[in-house]
């Protein structure tokens, strides 16, 4: 499963893709109004830390519009992604930008069917949310793998980008149900690796190989 950080902050990212497990990025209008920078500038500083997807959300909310504004988000770099919303118009600007070349993601998601929409306009990536439909009260889970279930009935490629990530249950409940990416803050990145019982045992080992004496190096 890829791992994409949900970030436009250029320094925390190149801080966490300098380990070398960052498989993309996911950038929105909200994180974009956080920046601190403008769009096309720290667009640009992310695409030149992380080589993979780096997604980049349309404003318009009509099709032509969205089109126009994928176009131009597109050509700052190859590894560019145009996220469009899933509403009708946002389905046809991904039919479109698809037909262009262009990678999209249809951002938005809250059912199977209309995961199954996107997928037939030619989505390179699908983003239910996972999060808010917890905190609706419903399975934000089931949708993943519903969606799963759904596009290997009938072979589509576009791949199932699990978003609205709260915490690190949410990352191995994705990958059990078959997600083929998550995307999560920089915060639950930094928790993947924790685990209590591991810093227990690397205690352990260090203070009895001290009680040797010896050195590696």
């Amino acid at each position: 499963m890829k791992l994409f950080l949900d970030s436009a902050d250029p320094k925390e990212i190149a801080s966490m893709a300098a380990t070398g497990l960052v498989d993309g990025v996911t950038t929105n209008p909200s994180l974009a109004a956080k920046a601190g920078m403008p769009m096309f500038e720290f667009l640009r500083a992310i695409c030149d830390v992380v080589p993979g997807s780096v997604s980049a959300e349309v404003t318009a909310t009509e099709a032509d519009q969205m089109i126009a504004e994928g176009n131009k988000l597109a050509k700052i770099a190859p590894n560019i992604t145009v996220k469009v919303p899933l509403t009708w118009d946002g389905l046809k600007a991904c039919k479109a930008l698809a037909g262009d070349g262009h990678k999209v993601n249809v951002t938005l998601c809250f059912s199977p069917v209309q995961a199954l929409l996107a997928a037939k306009a030619g989505a390179t990536f699908i983003s239910p949310f996972i999060g808010r439909l917890d905190d609706a009260g419903q399975d934000g889970m089931a949708l993943i793998r519903e969606i799963r279930q759904t596009y290997d009935n009938y072979g589509f490629k576009t791949e199932i980008l699990a978003a609205s990530i709260r915490h690190v249950t949410h990352v191995r409940d994705a990958a059990l149900a078959g997600a083929d990416v998550t995307t999560m803050p920089v915060g639950i990145f930094k928790q993947l690796a924790y685990h209590p019982l591991t810093d227990k045992g690397l205690a352990a080992f260090l203070e009895d190989w001290k009680k040797t004496g010896q050195k590696i190096l």
